[in-house]
């Protein structure tokens, strides 16, 4: 096993507003699909590199002490830290070192009240 992760979901219960979220604090766009009926926004990635979506499935609910991911925050992720607040989001961790040249993260609660990390080389 080269990567353990192959896809991942953030559960929604406003997929529009989660949309608008991830879009504006990550100057991105997301794909709009469904699978199985299901609406999902799918972030851009590259195959074989892992990929995910926001999601709005019943079965699923967001929350802030689940499963806890990181999503890229590019070279230096103070510019998505400091978009989270303006796109509905809340930081609650800053741009922490992890030492020995690791790298960074930081952690968010997003518009739908899910715990989310990022992280970023420099």
């Amino acid at each position: 096993m080269d990567n353990p992760l192959r896809w991942f979901e953030i559960p929604t219960t406003d997929l529009d507003r989660a949309t608008a979220f991830y879009e504006a604090a990550f100057a991105t766009t997301l794909r709009r699909e469904s699978c199985g009926g299901n609406p999902m926004a799918i972030f851009p990635y590259t195959c074989p590199h892992p990929g995910g979506a926001l999601v709005a499935m019943p079965q699923l609910a967001p929350r802030d002490n689940g499963t806890l991911i990181y999503l890229d925050g590019g070279d230096d992720l103070n510019a998505v830290l400091a978009r989270i607040p303006a796109a509905g989001g809340t930081v609650v961790m800053a741009k922490t070192d992890l030492g020995k040249g690791i790298g960074h993260i930081g952690l968010f609660i997003d518009s739908e009240g899910n715990r989310v990390g990022v992280y970023s080389p420099n």
